[in-house]
């Protein structure tokens, strides 16, 4: 699962892109502290970030140079600006894209899909990966490996080690996973849950790591 931060400052616009992103199963971070965007980017570590141009305090284009300081993560601006020089500044900027307010969200979908796609598919030496106690999870081809032994994930065993990953040393509840696997054809229940995260056990348990993934009675799952 890809995670994207949203830097937009209209709260009904930011809540309608958040939910239609969760719902094409990204992972979505709100920045609603518009003068820690910068902060808030190193925490979240996003794979593409949508950004907004008049914010609160400093603007898109000042934030959008201060990621690019740090990181070539792609941007795409989100503005209701509509002159070309608008949109020059915010390619000059580093922005990769630039989509003018009102939009439709198929069309902003396809082009985040578009982006990630060619970042982190078509260049494997840049290809995102979680580490954890020696375990790799390699994003790009929902692979596990444990001291030179590798393993493929199923689609769902693969989202859920993803969500736990990012999110170590916290405990992760059975409904934060059970919505991160939900999707507009598919409902996922308790049961298809557990089953799932038997899988993705015994499946790391192969590559002889035992004990990766704890159970907290009531509360949920922890990766410590």
């Amino acid at each position: 699962m890809y995670s994207i931060m949203l830097v937009e400052d209209d709260e009904k616009i930011r809540r309608i892109v958040a939910d239609t992103l969760v719902k094409w199963q990204y992972e979505v971070t709100e920045v609603t502290q518009f003068d820690q965007v910068l902060a808030e980017f190193k925490r979240a570590e996003p794979h593409l970030v949508l950004l907004d141009i008049n914010l609160p305090v400093s603007d898109g284009y000042y934030w959008c140079q201060q990621i690019r300081s740090v990181s070539k993560v792609p941007i795409i601006f989100l503005s209701s600006r509509n002159q070309n020089m608008d949109i020059v500044m915010a390619i000059n900027m580093g922005g990769d894209d630039f989509i003018q307010k009102p939009f439709e969200l198929d069309i902003l979908v396809a082009k985040i899909g578009a982006l990630i796609r060619r970042k982190y598919t078509y260049q494997d030496d840049e290809s995102p990966r979680f580490v954890h106690r020696g375990l790799q999870l390699n994003v790009t081809n929902s692979r596990i490996e444990y001291r030179g032994n590798s393993t493929e994930l199923s689609r769902n065993e693969f989202i859920l080690l993803q969500f736990m990953m990012r999110h170590i040393g916290k405990i992760v509840s059975r409904e934060d996973l059970m919505q991160a696997l939900w999707n507009e054809e598919q409902f996922v229940d308790d049961n298809t849950l557990t089953v799932n995260v038997n899988r993705l056990r015994k499946k790391i348990a192969e590559l002889e790591l035992e004990s990766f993934i704890a159970t907290r009675k009531g509360m949920g799952y922890l990766i410590e």
